[in-house]
């Protein structure tokens, strides 16, 4: 039996929402794999992944499966008990990564705060509250709270609200020089995201890692990596220090982790996770039975020799295609990224209009999205099948065709 729903349309959004976000004109109703479809039954294909979520598609029937045997059987219990789906996870989680001990909560921005109040509190209790620096990188995103708005470094995004968590730096990214002039024994954590994501789909440099990791050792500050866009599968490997043969003392996981479902996850030792006693930190939803079932059967997936061999062939697949788009309309200067995290980074004669190659790929009924003014980014599901990434790609280049005929 369906429920009978009240009519709602686009309109709607300018009237109720707060006006924080500017949707697109059509309003999707339906997705299945790689395809999605608008209310006026119109298909397009997804080479956007909701914003490097959707690491399975839309409606991956072992998501559906996972989620629909656990909503029959326990939502929401709080953290006054644990439950089997969080244990179930947490322990694969260990299992495949560096981490001895998780933290779950609900998305990357609490991910990250989790990440920065641990490095903060073990700064604390080891050396003092002297010790409470930390370094980021300019351009690079970490959420939208306070404390992960002031340590992403796009003052865009953190001016305007009042006084900022005081003893954030931010160096310029892949810039081991800057970062080296930048940390003291005052620095309690070094923040980067392998591949900066929201900043343009820049991929780091391994030895600007590799030093980050060296000078952390050297003034006892803690290494974060912020992997909520660039883990699960995303760069190929499971998660991107895997690619970098880099590890961080304290990673964070969201976005694709739940393939759709809101969750997060941070990531860390035995020996840092003991500063988080009880009471220390707490979410009331975090490790939630419904999110931590769909996880689960996230990563099950996910953690395949097939699937993560397959993300590195369709990377190929899609960087071959779209550089030849680029050179054949003269719009890119470079296609740079990891896996199925790809940016076109658009030619001074196109630059700043990002968000016009979107809308026009729209038009022609394929979603892409926009990492800055200047690049258009590609985050599809790591699954996405052949005739969807050839279908996809073929109506992208009647996008960039179209304004390039102007």
């Amino acid at each position: 039996m369906s429920v009978q729903h009240d009519p709602v349309q686009r309109a709607d959004f300018d009237q109720y929402l707060v006006p924080n976000y500017a949707p697109a004109a059509f309003v999707p109703v339906r997705g299945l794999g790689s395809r999605v479809w608008d209310q006026s039954g119109r298909e397009l294909i997804d080479f956007a992944g909701g914003i490097a979520v959707n690491a399975l598609g839309h409606c991956h029937p072992a998501l559906v499966k996972a989620l629909t045997e656990q909503a029959n059987t326990l939502w929401h219990i709080s953290n006054v008990f644990t439950n089997e789906p969080t244990l179930r996870l947490a322990h694969k989680l260990v299992d495949a990564t560096f981490a001895e001990r998780v933290f779950f909560c609900n998305s990357g921005a609490e991910a990250n705060e989790a990440a920065f109040k641990l490095a903060r509190r073990v700064a604390h209790d080891r050396f003092g509250p002297e010790k409470y620096e930390i370094i980021a990188a300019l351009n690079s995103f970490h959420g939208r709270t306070l404390f992960t708005v002031s340590v992403g470094g796009q003052p865009k995004y953190s001016d305007g609200f009042g006084p900022k968590i005081e003893g954030i730096t931010h160096v310029p990214y892949n810039d081991l020089d800057a970062l080296k002039a930048a940390i003291s024994d005052k620095t309690c954590a070094v923040v980067l995201e392998p591949i900066q994501g929201e900043g343009g789909v820049l991929p780091a440099d391994k030895a600007y890692l590799e030093g980050a990791r060296a000078l952390c050792d050297q003034h006892n500050a803690l290494l974060v990596f912020d992997e909520v866009q660039s883990g699960m599968g995303r760069s190929g490997e499971l998660f991107t220090y895997m690619h970098y043969g880099v590890t961080p003392d304290i990673l964070s996981s969201a976005k694709s982790l739940g393939g759709g479902f809101p969750i997060g996850a941070m990531l860390t030792t035995t020996e840092l996770a003991k500063h988080l006693a009880v009471g220390t930190h707490g979410t009331t939803y975090g490790g939630n039975p419904l999110a931590c079932a769909v996880a689960e059967a996230v990563l099950d997936i996910v953690n395949t020799p097939e699937v993560l061999q397959g993300v590195k062939a369709k990377s190929e697949q899609f960087k071959q295609r779209l550089l030849a788009i680029g050179e054949r309309y003269g719009m890119f200067a470079e296609v740079r990224g990891l896996g199925l995290l790809l940016g076109c980074v658009l030619n001074d004669a196109w630059k700043g209009k990002a968000k016009a190659v979107l809308d026009a790929a729209a038009a022609e009924g394929v979603l892409v999205l926009q990492a800055s003014p200047d690049v258009v980014r590609f985050a599809p599901s790591l699954v996405v099948e052949e005739a969807d990434i050839v279908d996809g790609l073929d109506r992208f280049e009647r996008a960039v065709a179209k304004l390039a005929q102007g």
